[in-house]
């Protein structure tokens, strides 16, 4: 299928390669170096486990036309939620860095008092960087 490698990065000692993308260093400069094109992600992004700048980090270490795929809660979406995730990710959907392939509502699961939980599923070819002003803006809480 063309894979060549594939990488697990976490912050953990059980993690296939330890990185705190919050903090990048030469590990990350290693990574980059790889020529990476092609970041998955799901289901933890936007609770605490992923900042929004370890996410950030980690889009910035793809190669242009590299492919991004991860999976967010409906409410990051909604206009009222104004967390640090919520915004990059809005921003990402109206600016140019990430081409939108594919946005697809989904029920996730049902919680435990049986109302339906809704996620969004993303697919997108990245184009740039995400900007310095919008980095700028975020930080590893």
């Amino acid at each position: 299928m063309g894979v060549t490698r594939v990488i697990g990065v976490d912050i953990c000692e059980e993690a296939y390669y330890v990185c705190d993308l919050c903090n990048p260093d030469h590990t990350r400069q290693d990574i980059a170096s790889w020529q990476i094109d092609f970041l998955s992600c799901v289901a933890a992004l936007g609770f605490g486990d992923i900042s929004a700048k370890a996410f950030a980090n980690a889009f910035n270490i793809v190669v242009p036309t590299g492919w991004i795929a991860f999976n967010i809660k409906e409410s990051f979406l909604f206009e009222s939620d104004t967390s640090r995730f919520s915004r990059l990710v809005k921003s990402l959907l109206v600016s140019d860095a990430l081409e939108i392939h594919h946005l697809e509502r989904y029920r996730h699961r049902i919680s435990i008092d049986g109302r339906p939980l809704f996620y969004y599923a993303l697919v997108g070819k990245k184009e740039h960087d995400i900007p310095d002003r919008i980095m700028a803006n975020l930080d590893c809480a």
